[in-house]
């Protein structure tokens, strides 16, 4: 399991938005985004720096 903080996610839209991209992503089963804590939880072992590349392309930052 890995654990990220997101920045720039103010709304369910954008939480939705972050889970369906890393859950598109190869060796994810399953993404949980938590708004109060900003934070990105991927159970699998995706590569990071598809993760980052991702999260930046919806217009987010990996912190």
């Amino acid at each position: 399991m890995q654990i990220f903080k997101v920045e720039g996610m103010t709304c369910q839209h954008c939480a939705k938005s972050v889970k369906e991209v890393i859950e598109a992503l190869p060796n994810v089963d399953e993404a949980t985004v938590d708004l109060d804590t900003k934070t990105l939880t991927i159970k699998g072992n995706p590569d990071h720096s598809a993760v980052k590349a991702v999260i930046e392309e919806e217009g987010y930052k990996l912190i």
